[in-house]
């Protein structure tokens, strides 16, 4: 399986505004036709996120996950992440409150609490759809996204009963030593999921040395138990994943993570990230992993054991 590649499809995510794209899915049926044609286009893994139908704004309630969870069920055969970073504006709690009713088999976890700036884009921005967007974003300024200590270890235990594997989102190195100390207290088992994220204003950097710093680091405190992928933010997208091939990782691409197909361009849909990102994949000569394969590489629990 060291050359099957697991493409994650982040589909709407909760940074981006409406006002920022008119391809960015809103309504539940948006969000389930983005996440099944990303699955068609080559994703194996497709990480959500809900948004209220009417203005766009995050919304993490359960209620606003079961429409699309259950077609995305029906339909496809995809492995459903659910987020459990929400908004940056949310409590743990209601970050929490999906993974925890649905039990997926897989649910993304932040490795620490950091400032996490979206505001230079209002330099861009002179119209906005909603009243929300604007003081949302602003408030990227002075918002601490919370992920302490305590709020990991709740978020662990609470889905450990449910088999629930995670997506490991790690921001900085701090956050694969956080990960080390849950690892020794045998809260995460291998083989864990490390999600590498780059060039988010308050995290690690987007150059190739700090891609490679950061899997030589992960390299030396894991070894072989864990499984590594990265996502670039904005226009480091793409060279972010080709990073990560030539370092044997895995990449997530998606809306979430940037509006764009390339500079200038926004992207049609989340299906025409993912094509870009399988055609990398095959140009470089690996296989891009099935859903299945993906559930083998991760050690997932099987898309029969969720509550959805």
């Amino acid at each position: 399986m060291s050359r099957k590649i697991i493409i994650t499809c982040a589909v709407t995510g909760s940074i981006h505004t409406p006002s920022m794209s008119p391809h960015l899915p809103v309504t539940a049926s948006e969000i389930a036709e983005a996440a099944l044609g990303a699955r068609e286009a080559g994703a194996s893994i497709v990480h959500l996120h809900a948004r209220d139908p009417e203005t766009g704004a995050p919304d993490q309630s359960p209620e606003a996950y079961e429409p699309f969870l259950k077609v995305i069920k029906q339909r496809s055969d995809v492995v459903v992440n659910i987020t459990t970073g929400g908004a940056p504006s949310m409590t743990v709690e209601e970050r929490l409150r999906p993974a925890a009713v649905f039990k997926p088999e897989i649910a993304s976890l932040n490795m620490g609490s950091m400032n996490f700036g979206f505001f230079p884009i209002l330099d861009k921005m002179t119209e906005f759809q909603h009243d929300w967007e604007e003081p949302y974003i602003e408030g990227s300024r002075s918002r601490v996204f919370r992920n302490t200590f305590a709020d990991i270890e709740g978020i662990l235990t609470t889905c450990a009963g449910n088999d629930t594997r995670f997506e490991i989102e790690c921001y900085d190195i701090g956050h694969l030593y956080t990960l080390q100390h849950f690892v020794r207290r045998g809260l995460v088992k291998p083989p864990f999921f490390v999600q590498s994220v780059f060039g988010i204003l308050g995290g690690i950097g987007a150059h190739p040395e700090d891609v490679q710093h950061m899997r030589r680091t992960a390299d030396r405190l894991f070894g072989e138990d864990y499984r590594w992928s990265v996502l670039g933010a904005g226009r480091h997208q793409m060279p972010m994943a080709m990073h990560s091939l030539l370092l044997g990782g895995h990449l997530r691409v998606g809306l979430e993570d940037s509006l764009y197909a390339k500079r200038g361009q926004l992207a049609l849909s989340n299906a025409e990230q993912v094509t870009l990102a399988r055609e990398m994949v095959e140009h470089m000569g690996f296989e891009v992993a099935t859903p299945d394969e993906a559930r083998e590489i991760l050690a997932l629990k099987g898309g029969d054991k969720v509550d959805f």
